[in-house]
């Protein structure tokens, strides 16, 4: 036997089922990373930053949603001239936010117009202040610090020399800043969007300036090296000079003790000749006469001398003393 169900619980059932139809199109979330537009028939009706979970007119709101991080822009390498009419390729990077979603949604609509706007408003400020400002104050920070020693030993001109040690007013950081500044002045409050930092990449000279500065710099490093080996041939020469001086010292002193040893040795000869022939100046005459006869008579030698001549004597006698057959 079936039991009717009373008339009321139906419409209730129909009623509750409806609710929760209604209320789970009506409520949605957001992440921590998140944040959205409501929009109404096409129209931003308000914004929502807050994490969590939120409500909204079913089927007639759409929910938008943005990213809350930052996100990167990276830019296109531009040729731009210094204040000093110095063609250089500078490479930009930057980090912007969305602030206001509502705003941003009416400006760009979605990211990739947001980045268009960007390349426009950041591209025009980075032309805008490294045109006016000088390489080095681009290139180098105020707490940059050169040392003059160092300089020196470098082996670099006049001009190289006050250009490094040029006082730096301002600065890459700085300059970093001021386009930051000027990239936010144009995008205003209209966009939606901050500007957290701007980043110089990369800086370069462009391919036509790039050649003449390598050869100036092979140059530079040439002249230095010239100056390096003429240093060396000097410091060699003057080496070279010192050790010929010193030899010739050496020799001379060689030769000054060799002349008073054979001296000594000449006069320690004549000594002894002398006392030899003092005590026996017969012998000594002898001896010494003989000596001569075998280096003057030999076979060949011819020589004119009278039968009474003292240098035969001592053949005469010799001649003689031998007996008689």
């Amino acid at each position: 036997m079936t039991v009717p169900l009373p008339r009321v619980v139906l419409p209730v059932a129909v009623t509750g089922m409806a609710l929760l139809v209604i209320c789970g199109f009506s409520a949605y979330t957001l992440d921590e990373i998140e944040q959205a537009v409501i929009v109404r028939f096409g129209e931003p009706r308000r914004a929502v930053t807050n994490p969590g979970l939120h409500f909204r007119m079913p089927f007639i709101d759409e929910v938008r949603r943005f990213e809350r991080c930052t996100m990167a822009w990276d830019g296109a390498p531009e040729q731009i001239p210094t204040r000093g009419r110095q063609f250089i390729s500078v490479d930009a990077t930057a980090r912007w936010r969305i602030v206001d979603p509502q705003a941003y949604m009416q400006s760009v609509r979605n990211e990739s117009g947001a980045q268009s706007r960007l390349d426009d408003i950041i591209d025009s400020a980075v032309r805008d202040r490294v045109s006016s400002t000088e390489l080095v104050e681009i290139v180098r920070s105020p707490d940059w610090k050169v040392d003059a020693s160092e300089l020196n030993r470098a082996g670099l001109g006049d001009k190289e020399k006050q250009l490094l040690q040029k006082t730096i007013e301002h600065g890459r950081e700085q300059l970093e800043e001021d386009i930051r500044v000027a990239g936010q002045a144009g995008l205003a409050d209209k966009f939606g969007i901050k500007l957290v930092d701007v980043r110089i990449k990369r800086i370069n000279y462009v391919d036509t300036v790039r050649h003449e500065v390598f050869q100036r710099m092979k140059s530079e490093r040439q002249r230095i090296a010239e100056q390096y080996r003429a240093e060396g041939e000097g410091r060699s020469e003057a080496i070279l000079g010192q050790t010929e001086k010193e030899v010739a010292l050496i020799r001379s002193e060689a030769q000054r003790e060799a002349e008073i040893i054979r001296g000594k040795a000449d006069a320690d000869a004549t000594n002894i000749y002398n006392s030899a022939y003092s005590a026996d100046p017969e012998f000594f005459t002898f001896y010494r006469t003989l000596e001569s006869y075998q280096t003057a008579i030999g076979s060949g030698t011819t020589m004119l001398l009278s039968t009474g001549s003292d240098y035969l004597k001592f053949l005469h006698r010799a001649e003689s003393a031998s007996p008689q057959p």
